[in-house]
């Protein structure tokens, strides 16, 4: 039997297995649902046996499905790992990347991403620009920084933005604070509210930038520059706050905080990573934006795919 096995299927049942979803598992190989459904089916019919049970929760793999599976465990590892040897024999084994960070929240998972990319990189030294950063852009340009974590793709000339993830920003208030009873929050819901954020500009918070201020709803202030404590204040009724789902879903699930959608369609975020257009060929730059995408994918909920820049 002619075999029609490539990388690609591999990497897509091994997604499937991680996240138990054709529609997150598509997320993670970057297809949508519908070409993610076409690869499987196309090994089915050749192998003429299905892969996986239909409608089972959890998803489970049949025997033929396991076996496939297994390869792509074993396999997988050994092409990402000669991929690094190759790139680090023909481009050299040293560099640095200094990151800077636009982003409060951007430590739930970038922590994770720089722990997989040490041992796989080692030449490599990495580092974090001290502190938050309000132009993170700037410190390429100035050649302090070597990749930078924004949420806009701003054109430049020297500037190329490789795109990392969406993800829904959801209001939260004390379970006994009125709005609670509201399962989506619009604009004007906030006009009598304390607004708790981190102390940045409008301009760098989603919230006031695409939904308040176009509204000319603007709302009191409360800052502080830790996640923790925008949760502590917004559960003792200080106020409400717009976060990321993935950073207060540990709240809500201990019933400190309720979430609650923000307008329809809900309110989106996007993350970045942007580079000088004079590094976009180096290999471990690129290999961390791959890395912060799969596992971002991986390990945070309710992400969703940007367009490829």
């Amino acid at each position: 039997m002619e075999s029609i096995l490539e990388l690609r299927h591999l990497r897509t049942l091994a997604a499937l297995a991680d996240t138990g979803s054709l529609a997150v598992a598509a997320q993670r190989v970057f297809l949508t649902q519908s070409a993610l459904s076409h690869q499987i089916r196309a090994l089915e019919k050749h192998f003429d046996t299905p892969l996986f049970e239909r409608k089972s929760m959890p998803l489970r793999f049949t025997p033929a499905g396991e076996r496939l599976l297994k390869l792509a465990h074993e396999l997988l590892p050994l092409v990402a790992a000669a991929e690094r040897d190759l790139t680090q024999i023909v481009h050299g084994e040293a560099g640095q990347l200094r990151l800077a960070v636009e982003c409060h929240t951007c430590f739930d998972w970038l922590m994770p991403a720089m722990g997989v990319f040490r041992p796989q990189w080692p030449q490599v030294e990495l580092d974090i620009v001290s502190g938050f950063q309000a132009d993170p852009v700037a410190l390429l340009l100035s050649q302090r920084a070597d990749l930078a974590i924004v949420s806009e793709a701003v054109p430049q000339p020297e500037i190329v933005y490789r795109p990392l993830f969406a993800y829904e920003m959801v209001g939260i208030c004390a379970p006994d604070h009125a709005l609670a009873e509201r399962k989506i929050w619009q604009a004007e819901d906030f006009a009598a509210e304390t607004l708790i954020t981190y102390p940045v500009p409008d301009d760098m918070l989603d919230l006031p930038r695409k939904l308040l201020l176009p509204q000319g709803i603007n709302p009191p202030r409360r800052h502080s520059e830790l996640t923790i404590a925008i949760v502590q204040l917004v559960a003792s009724r200080r106020g409400v706050a717009a976060l990321p789902y993935w950073s207060v879903m540990p709240y809500v699930e201990k019933n400190y905080v309720v979430a609650r959608q923000i307008g329809t369609p809900p309110l989106q975020s996007e993350l970045y990573a942007a580079l000088r257009r004079q590094d976009q060929d180096r290999i471990y730059l690129n290999d961390f934006c791959d890395i912060v995408r799969r596992e971002g994918f991986a390990t945070l909920p309710g992400l969703s795919r940007l367009s490829a820049d």
